[in-house]
């Protein structure tokens, strides 16, 4: 018969067996996010581009057409659309296209892209030296803003089994106002101050 104590001593070490678990499985969940983040850009999956400090060594052989996609989500009071809808591109070369932002708010807006591209194959391949994407966009009341893409193909696609049937790829965005606990203080909602 085992006495109260070593009982307590036994339920204890479960207790504290069983939080360990707990805290360490929760730690993975939050440090799963990089983690996928991080993959996603290292090998394109889930169409994520790649992101290069300058353009390719080389040009290569073969041209694509790059289609773009721009979308604005709800509760984001913007127009979002590209210079062209297509553009053909020789694997290797750089190419920049312009998307035009207009706000159509009375006030101070701002705004993140999110993008991919398909099919999602591409994505190891498709470089980005300059992008709106990478930060914050802010337009003022009814402002108008054209900005750049500036990306390659890499031409090593051309030696990858897959992307030899691939002639078109598809370059999405949707803009997204970020949520309200995001927002600025300069850009939050102005209380009035209260009356002495």
């Amino acid at each position: 018969m085992t006495s109260f104590f070593q009982r307590h001593r036994r339920n204890l070490g479960v207790a504290i067996g069983a939080g360990l678990i707990a805290a360490t499985t929760l730690g993975l969940s939050f440090a799963a996010v990089p983690f996928y983040f991080a993959f996603c850009r290292a090998t394109g999956f889930a169409g994520t581009t790649q992101v290069a400090a300058h353009g390719a060594s080389h040009r290569g052989q073969r041209v694509f057409r790059v289609h773009f996609n721009a979308n604005v989500a709800p509760g984001l009071d913007w127009t979002f659309t590209p210079e062209s809808d297509a553009v053909d591109v020789r694997s290797g070369a750089t190419t920049t296209v312009f998307f035009k932002f207009h706000n159509k708010t009375d006030h101070e807006t701002f705004a993140h892209a999110v993008y991919n591209v398909t099919p999602e194959i591409t994505g190891q391949f498709f470089d980005k030296i300059s992008c709106f994407c990478f930060s914050e966009q802010r337009l003022g009341p009814h402002e108008t803003a054209e900005l750049p893409v500036v990306f390659f193909l890499d031409p090593k696609l051309e030696g990858d089994a897959d992307m030899a049937l691939i002639h078109e790829i598809t370059l999405s965005y949707t803009l997204y106002a970020p949520p309200a606990s995001e927002k600025p203080y300069a850009l939050a909602p102005s209380k009035p101050a209260p009356k002495l």
